[in-house]
């Protein structure tokens, strides 16, 4: 099992990372769990060589980096250059689950609402570079005459990521930003639903390896049929690992050797390392899962310890608090640098 944890933590960029460049690493991953902007920071720079918020602003302002609701309809980033075919491979399945909530009393938008308030986003970006769901609001009270709510501005803003009209902005310290796509996206050819298919299934399994079908299911959020079919056509460049009666998957082309050394890493809420896999007992034992998520689906910073689970951090007055739920005996020792890159991303 060692072997197979040492392999992911390979693969996640977390052990020897081989970049230095956050477009990339969020290339590599495929996706990168963005719920949290403060968080999704951190998730980039600690899989860079040397951890620069300098470097992944830049590449997120110049839109290298976009951040938009994909998979299972979360919170993303990816790579500019994978936007179109990732766009059209997920947005079409969810766009009618968002419909379906339009229609129940808890929403109760019409099409007509949401078609006038799309109106009024592209005539936003057209004004502004990048603008705030601030702006938003404005805009919607000066033309509609009404004051949106925040169950309304969901739909509002994801909708129109969805229908390819807005992608990320420029980067803020805490709030979402938009811009459209238009001035983000230059020109990206279509490829076919199956060639969209392996490409999602080749970068899971890079990033990811070892997983497991179910793994990359719920990683997606696409059919299994689907999955299955993607794993298919990848089967000449796949290696099976056996482990409690489950296969993993790795890519022939993934890391499986390299230097080990006694690593303890600070990880941030939603981190790929755990929420990209639907079963986590290979690096987390299911009776402590509660310190690591809720049962709401949302994921806490968590500490491992090579690769293992074992721990809770946060920062409290500008001084990272660590807490261990599991006894390895492992003492967390924190050198300054460590503090000081963690903070620059988070604060």
């Amino acid at each position: 099992m060692s072997n197979l944890i040492f392999t992911r933590l390979l693969n996640q960029q977390l052990a020897a990372p081989q970049f230095n460049s956050p477009m990339k690493i969020v290339s590599h991953m495929g996706a990168v769990q963005a719920q949290d902007i403060r968080m999704m920071r951190w998730a980039v720079g600690i899989r860079m060589q040397k951890p620069s918020l300098e470097k992944f602003k830049i590449d997120f302002n110049l839109g290298k980096i976009l951040r938009l609701h994909l998979l299972r309809g979360t919170w993303q980033m990816i790579a500019n250059e994978d936007y179109k075919w990732m766009h059209d491979l997920c947005a079409v399945s969810f766009i009618p689950v968002v419909e379906s909530w339009m229609k129940s009393p808890y929403y109760n938008m019409s099409k007509e609402e949401l078609n006038k308030v799309l109106n009024i986003i592209i005539a936003l970006g057209e004004e502004k570079d990048s603008f705030t769901k601030e702006d938003l609001y404005a805009a919607i009270k000066e033309k509609l005459c009404y004051t949106a709510t925040a169950r309304s501005m969901y739909i509002y803003c994801i909708m129109a990521e969805l229908n390819g009209i807005v992608v990320s902005g420029n980067l803020d310290k805490i709030n979402s930003t938009y811009s459209l796509v238009s001035k983000k996206i230059k020109k990206q050819e279509n490829i076919s639903h199956e060639e969209a298919l392996i490409k999602l299934a080749r970068k899971y399994f890079q990033s990811h390896s070892p997983a497991t079908l179910s793994d990359f299911v719920w990683w997606s959020g696409l059919k299994t049929s689907e999955c299955k079919k993607a794993i298919n056509s990848l089967k000449a460049e796949i290696v099976v690992e056996k482990w409690k009666d489950r296969e993993f998957y790795i890519l022939d082309t993934c890391r499986t050797r390299g230097l080990k050394k006694t690593s303890t890493l600070l990880l941030p809420s939603f981190d790929e390392y755990l929420i990209g896999y639907k079963t986590r007992d290979l690096v987390l034992k299911p009776e402590y899962s509660h310190y690591a998520h809720n049962k709401k689906g949302n994921f806490y910073p968590i500490i491992a310890h090579n690769g293992t689970i074992c721990g809770n951090w946060k920062i409290e007055k500008k001084n990272i608090d660590t807490t261990l739920f599991v006894d390895h005996n492992v003492e967390v020792n924190l050198k300054d640098s460590v503090n000081k890159q963690i903070q620059e991303f988070l604060l």
